[in-house]
Order: C-alpha cells, then structure tokens, then sequence
C-alpha cells in the first residue's frame, strides 16, 4: 500500500512541478494571446481551437471552458477540417493551434488555409522552434522537463500543464471582460449551478398564507395559533408599514416557557428576537444560503427596497430546490 501511494505523489509531484515550470515561463506572448482574443471576441469573431490526439482531447474541454465563460470558442478537428469542417474558421476569428511536439502533420495541414484567410493564429507547444511555431503569429511555449509516465511516452504533465493553460486563457479573459457571476448565470440556466447563480431570496422565499406578518401587541398564544395555521416555525413582527420590528420562533418560546410559564399571555414584542437576520429581495439565493450556513439559522426575513417585509426563507424549503 505504502508503495502505491508513493508512486501516485510521485506523478502529482512530477505534474506540480511542469506547472510551476510553466507558470514562470509565461511572458509577453501569452499577453499577446490574450489581447489578441480580446481583439477578435470584441468583433464579433470566436475563439477555434484545434488539436490531435491528447492535446485534442484537451482542446473540447479549453473550448468548453471558453464557451462557458463568455469567450465564444469551438474545438475543430483538423483531419476533418480538410474534409468541409474549416468552415467553422471565419475571418473574424483566432485559431489556437495545440501540439506539444509542434510537428503534428494532420494540424499542420490546416494552417496555409487559415493564412489565407488571414486569420491569426497562435500556437501552444512545446517546441518554440517547431513547424507549427514557424507557422504561427503567437506562440506559447510550454516546455516541461518531462512526462510522469515512466518511460517519457505517455502524454501527462504535457496534458495537464495544457489543461493550466487554458483554464488561465479563459479566467484571463473573465477577468479583463468584467465577466460576472449574472453573466455566468445567463449561460447555465440549469441544475444546480444556474439555481444557485440565477435565483433571487423573491424566487425562493415564503408568502402569502405561509407568511406570518403580526403587530407588536399580539399575544403569544395568537401567535402561536397563526404560525400552526400557516405550518411555519416563525412569525415575523412588524411595525408602521410594515417594516422589521422582529422574529418570534419556536425555538423563542421553549426558552421562555422554561422560566415563565405566563408566556402565552405575554406580547410578542416583549419576548420576540430584536434585530433579525434579513435580506433584501434582490439578494442572490446563493448569498442567502452562505448566511444560514454561517449564522446557524433556521430563517432568514426578506424585505423590498424600502425595507419592508415582504417575505421569509425557510432553510426546510432549501434541499427541495436542491440548494442545498
């Protein structure tokens, strides 16, 4: 066992340090790439990437991450590139050209078609004086010492350093393109991800009859009537219109019926919960959710604009909406 476990942080630490190695060679070409991507994306062109083998493999999930992130892009394969696909190329566009080796026939084939199209093309390769480097406008070296496959063969740290790359292209680009979370959330309206990033404390808290909204002069045995009328935990207490005065809970009556059992004959206000957790209806759901997990709470009060309470999320409505 002590052997296998050797050997796996053997290859993370060989991987580790050709992304370091990487890291510090990153120098103005990758600013090059990076404005020129800008450039194209700016007019309305995409982001082409292309690529054999592994760095092919490598190249859908760049483009993917790309695509995801607001930078257009699409993976095109070269072999069938040059049997009709290189019409994904338009003039508008930048293609990156993937091979470690730098010598890879089947890509290498594609590149006089984008020249004529006069479409910019930049490279990411392991071999700054390679074919493909010689053919490129842009190239980025990604030189690491060696593979973590035992005899240097199977492509590896190369993948996984190229992988870096293009995550660094693509944050790189959310960056300077002031890519925001809304923006994310408009290109992933489903599952969990689109829940969290598009749905407001409004889509997901309680009102109406599961609402209890009561004035400050309610005694607790009618608030205890309504919230079991409206099956909730809480009651919210407000004051002229309608703004936060409070919380009553269940958890506040076990504590007070302990050392006052006259508590049902009391005032809310006299035994509420002051200055409650709330948010405003606009709040992501997702900063809701960092609130119940940081704060322990059972409900977070919703209020508009002017700080009236227009709702309440209940933590037990959550998992339903795969929240949490």
């Amino acid at each position: 066992m002590d052997k296998i476990i050797k050997k796996a942080r053997e290859v993370l630490d060989i991987e580790i340090e050709g992304l370091k190695s990487v890291r510090d060679r990153l120098d103005g070409e990758f600013i090059d790439l990076v404005k020129a991507c800008v450039k194209v994306l700016d007019n309305g062109g995409k982001i082409v990437l292309s690529g054999v083998g592994k760095s092919g493999h490598v190249g859908h999930k760049i483009a993917a991450t790309l695509a995801s992130t607001g930078a257009p892009a699409v993976f095109m394969h070269p072999v069938e590139a040059m049997h009709g696909d290189l019409g994904i190329l338009q003039k508008n566009d930048i293609l990156i050209a993937l091979s470690y080796s730098g010598e890879t026939e089947e890509l290498l084939s594609i590149l006089p078609s984008a020249k004529r199209m006069d479409i910019p093309i930049a490279s990411i390769t392991g071999e700054p004086d390679s074919k493909l480097a010689k053919w490129s406008d842009i190239v980025i070296a990604m030189t690491v010492s060696k593979e973590a496959c035992p005899y240097n063969l199977a492509p590896t740290t190369t993948t996984t350093a190229l992988i870096a790359l293009g995550d660094a292209l693509a944050m790189t680009l959310m960056h300077i393109r002031k890519f925001g979370k809304e923006d994310y959330g408009r290109l992933h309206p489903g599952g969990a991800i689109g829940k969290a990033v598009n749905l407001r404390a409004s889509d997901i808290m309680r009102t109406g009859e599961r609402l209890v909204l009561l004035s400050p002069d309610t005694t607790v045995k009618d608030t205890l009537f309504k919230m079991t009328k409206a099956r909730c935990g809480s009651a919210i207490i407000t004051g002229k219109g309608g703004k936060l005065l409070g919380i009553f809970t269940d958890g506040d009556l076990r504590r007070h019926v302990e050392n006052d059992l006259k508590v049902l004959h009391r005032k809310v206000s006299e035994v509420m919960t002051k200055n409650p957790t709330s948010v405003k209806s606009t709040d992501l759901a997702v900063e809701v959710l960092k609130i119940v997990e940081k704060k322990l709470i059972d409900d977070i009060i919703v209020v508009d604009a002017k700080g009236k309470v227009v709702g309440i999320v209940d933590i037990q409505d959550l998992p339903g909406l795969k929240l949490m």
